[in-house]
C-alpha cells in the first residue's frame, strides 16, 4: 500500500523547501493536505511527482513547486478572502483554505465542481465555496477579494476578473508571452494593478485567458 504521508513529506523536503519557499503557512498546508485525494484516481501514483498532473481538456493541476512559490509570494493572511480560479478537483483551494479565512473556488465544468465539492467536504475543507462558471468571469457575487490566485497560465487578464479585487489586494498569475512564462504579483492600488516579477514558470493557458491574435490581411 502506498505511503502517501511519506511521499507528502518528501515532496515538501525536495520540491518546496529547496525552492526558496519559507512561509510556515505554505509549508504546513502542503504537509497536511492529501494531494492524492485531489487528483484523478488513475493518476494518484503521480500525485507527488514534481510535474503538473493532467486533467481533461488540456487542464492541469499545477506542480507542487509552482503552487508553493505562488502562494509564498502572494502571502495570504488568516483574515483574507481568496478567489481561486481553475482549482481543478480542489487541491489548490484546500491548501489555500488552511491559510485564509475563506476561499471561493471557480470551475467551469459541473461534474468537476460536484466532485471537487465532495472531496473538499470529505477532507474537512469547510471554508471553501465551489462556484460553477466561466473561469475568466470569476465570482463577483462573493467578492470583492483580498487575493486572487489563478491555477494556470494567462495570455491576457480579463478586466472583469481583476475588477473583483479589493483596493490594496493582490493577484498572482502565470503570465505567458510566447514561450516565456513568468509568475507575477499584481497589487491593486487606486484602481490600477501594479505588477512585480516573482519567478519563471510554465503551464497551459486556461480557457478564456487566451491572447487574441491581431487581425491581418
Amino acid at each position: 500500500m502506498t505511503d502517501y504521508s511519506t511521499l507528502r513529506t518528501t515532496m515538501v523536503d525536495t520540491q518546496v523547501r529547496p525552492s526558496d519557499v519559507t512561509k510556515f503557512t505554505v509549508i504546513e498546508s502542503m504537509l497536511t493536505i492529501p494531494r492524492e485525494a485531489y487528483v484523478p484516481r488513475d493518476k494518484r501514483d503521480a500525485a507527488y511527482v514534481g510535474e503538473h498532473v493532467t486533467l481533461e481538456a488540456g487542464r492541469v493541476i499545477l506542480d507542487p513547486r509552482t503552487l508553493a512559490k505562488m502562494l509564498d509570494a502572494v502571502d495570504i493572511q488568516k483574515d483574507e478572502l481568496v478567489l481561486d480560479i481553475g482549482c481543478g478537483l480542489g487541491y489548490s483551494a484546500a491548501v489555500i483554505a488552511r491559510m485564509a479565512e475563506a476561499v471561493v473556488a471557480v470551475e467551469d465544468d459541473a461534474d468537476r465542481v460536484t466532485e471537487a465539492q465532495t472531496i473538499l467536504s470529505e477532507n474537512g475543507a469547510d471554508n471553501v465555496i465551489m462556484h460553477e462558471g466561466p473561469l475568466a468571469e470569476g465570482a463577483a457575487d462573493h467578492g470583492p477579494y483580498d487575493v486572487i490566485t489563478i491555477q494556470g497560465a494567462v495570455g491576457v487578464l480579463p478586466e472583469k476578473l481583476s475588477s473583483q479585487l479589493k483596493d490594496g489586494g493582490r493577484i498572482v498569475c502565470l503570465s505567458v508571452e510566447g514561450a516565456l512564462g513568468t509568475v507575477r504579483i499584481g497589487y491593486m492600488i487606486d484602481g490600477e494593478l501594479n505588477w512585480r516579477f516573482a519567478f519563471n514558470g510554465g503551464a497551459p493557458i486556461l480557457p478564456g485567458f487566451e491572447k487574441r491574435s491581431a487581425f491581418s490581411l
